[in-house]
């Protein structure tokens, strides 16, 4: 499917030249990766999910620091007229912010030299059933940017809830092509950020609780045409295994482990869906990601370890070829869809070895670090000590120790398993902090009552097997359902926690570092603070119109810094208050947990922008106004 719809407001070709930062450079990079890798090097810019693409959500800016944050006030804010959750976070690109939005997946360009001014609007028309099979609200995590080159202009790219991928460019917001990636009628929908790699985009797909088969596509970028789409299940050439294939680890697993860790067919309805977060090491040419959760969330009913659900995977991403993949949870019985931030660094191993790493917070309560170029397990940490389901991770084997009185079988009801299906950490894009060498973690402290039953599997239909109940976890308030979250500080190497502390709800949405000794991140009950990254002492917080399930971001215009950080409660925390929903077992058990979000937040969506004493460009009062006789 490849269509036109131009249905959108521009500038010209000269402004967005100027806009998208490149009218300066005197030699173009070679390739889109170089474009990127430079972009993300100047402050201004925000160019990616992540910012760049170790996906550190870093910024060396140091003009908001530790001394001034205190004196952070609102500079603009920009509504995005919808409600729902608002999960990611802009794009920042010359002189322009690029906003996605939830359903239906609206896509504004905004004038930073005129904030209040908006340049285009792209707004697609959906098969409103997509909504009907969403699991999690109808929430999107972001855009992806392409950079251009002699024949095609700049683009931007969105993810649809109906399973469709979009490309715009980005000058004047027309689409240029759209794609079907994913099939609605059973179940499969899309809420990921896609990313740019090369002259190709990525997109994930979702739906494992409808028992979709998991899988990431590569498209090109110019054509929309299909590159290569590997699956998480299922035979090796579907999964598109490398002939090398953890061969430096063979322990892991290695060939025909798709099919033959199911019984039957079961890896054709087996989950491991991607709709979380892409890094990538152009220096290795090698991108990473997590697979999600098997289905159905009853154990019972597909025996064995399930591969290649619940994997960190190291592919190339011209070719797709998978060059390594390690299995977190096999034969998962809790929903610890593994599908968390991937953060890269270069740091020295506790045998003083500089080592290319990758640290990844994943659902089930442990923080792993790989070793990025052939998988090797450096660390398995539990986030925090009160993690109950396993024992330890052996990092011989990789393999996880359960504790079986927190198991799921059949006829068992398992109590106070930690962390529940939410995970001890989830969608939200964490930081590092290179100067520190501390990973700043956003946690979820809940754990939950487990109840399986027997169901048959119908396309378009959740397919789930599981009662579930929540509540917070042995650090948290129980009597008042209080105490849902964390912030830490986590050094990847000591295993060390530098410090924690408590919040009232879950830090849904991640954190920002930055060079300034700072913190950033947004809170369920609609604040964003400011932390010392050094103590985790609290310097700064403001009260937004709602609550946060995004992560901030931070881009430089016209000298001044600013914080921006998107809000709009909702997300799989917030489908109680925004479907108004009562039964405590009700979002696949979150309305329980968050039985008391409601008291502290409302519904609405936007993007808050802040600044030192609120400067922005109307504190030229007359920037943005009416001049009578102005060309139109």
């Amino acid at each position: 499917m490849n269509r036109n719809t131009p249905k959108a407001r521009g500038t010209s070709s000269l402004a967005m030249a100027v806009a998208m930062g490149l009218a300066v450079l005197t030699t173009a990079p070679a390739t889109a990766n170089d474009q990127l890798v430079e972009l993300a090097k100047d402050p201004a810019n925000w160019v990616m999910t992540g910012r760049d693409y170790n996906a550190q959500n870093y910024s060396e800016m140091t003009d908001i620091n530790k001394e001034n944050v205190k004196q952070l006030r609102p500079a603009w804010s920009f509504s995005t007229g919808l409600l729902h959750g608002h999960e990611g976070t802009p794009l920042v690109v010359g002189d322009r912010m690029f906003v996605h939005t939830p359903f239906p997946n609206t896509t504004f360009a905004l004038d930073l030299n005129e904030p209040g001014k908006i340049l285009w609007i792209n707004k697609p028309k959906q098969n409103p059933t997509a909504r009907t099979v969403a699991c999690c609200d109808v929430v999107n995590r972001g855009l992806a940017y392409w950079p251009g080159d002699d024949q095609v202009k700049p683009l931007i790219f969105r993810t649809q809830l109906d399973g469709h991928i979009v490309a715009m460019d980005a000058e004047t917001g027309e689409t240029r092509w759209i794609m079907e990636n994913s099939d609605i009628k059973v179940g499969s929908t899309l809420t990921i950020a896609p990313y740019v790699i090369k002259d190709l985009v990525l997109v994930g797909s979702s739906g494992a609780e409808l028992g979709v088969r998991g899988y990431v596509t590569a498209y090109d970028v110019k054509t929309g045409e299909k590159k290569w789409r590997a699956f998480a299940t299922g035979p090796d050439e579907e999964l598109l295994l490398a002939e090398d294939f953890n061969a430096p680890n063979p322990h892991y697993g290695q060939k025909n482990l798709g099919v033959e860790t199911w019984e039957g067919d079961a890896w054709k309805i087996g989950g491991g869906t991607n709709w979380g977060w892409y890094a990538y090491d152009p220096e290795v040419d090698l991108f990473y990601y997590g697979s999600g959760n098997p289905a159905p969330w009853n154990e019972t009913m597909r025996p064995g370890d399930n591969k290649w659900t619940m994997a960190i995977w190291g592919r190339e991403a011209t070719t797709g070829e998978a060059k390594f993949a390690y299995q977190k949870t096999p034969h998962d019985e809790w929903d610890y869809a593994g599908v968390n931030v991937m953060m890269l660094s270069e740091q020295e191993d506790k045998e003083g070895n500089m080592r290319k790493l990758l640290t990844h917070p994943d659902r089930n309560g442990i923080v792993y670090t790989l070793d990025r170029t052939n998988g090797d397990l450096i660390s398995a940490d539990k986030m925090d000590d009160t993690v109950n389901w396993v024992k330890e991770v052996q990092l011989d084997t990789g393999l996880p120790v359960r504790d079986p009185e927190f198991g799921t079988r059949m006829d068992h009801k398992a109590r106070d398993i930690c962390p529940s299906a939410m995970g001890y950490h989830n969608q939200g894009h964490d930081s590092y902090d290179p100067e520190r060498k501390v990973f700043m973690l956003g946690i979820n402290h809940i754990c939950m009552d487990w109840e399986p039953f027997m169901l048959p599997y119908r396309a378009g239909q959740f397919f789930v097997g599981a009662t579930l109940n929540m509540y917070p976890g042995p650090k948290g308030d129980r009597q008042n359902a209080l105490g849902l979250g964390q912030i830490k500080a986590y050094d990847a190497i000591s295993g060390e926690m530098k410090w924690e502390k408590m919040e009232r709800f879950s830090v849904w949405g991640g954190t920002m570092a930055t060079a300034g000794g700072l913190t950033f991140y947004g809170t369920l009950d609609g604040f964003i603070k400011a932390r010392d990254t050094d103590t985790g002492d609290l310097l700064w917080k403001f009260k937004l119109p709602s609550g946060v399930i995004g992560h901030p971001m931070t881009y430089k215009h016209d000298g001044r810094q600013y914080v921006a950080i998107m809000y709009g409660v909702g997300g799989w925390p917030g489908v109680g208050l925004v479907f108004d929903l009562a039964d405590p077992t009700a979002g696949l058990g979150s309305v329980g947990a968050f039985k008391r979000l409601q008291e502290f937040t409302q519904m609405g969506g936007g993007v808050m922008v802040f600044s030192l004493d609120g400067e922005s460009p109307y504190s030229d009062p007359n920037v943005g106004e009416y001049a009578p006789g102005e060309p139109a």
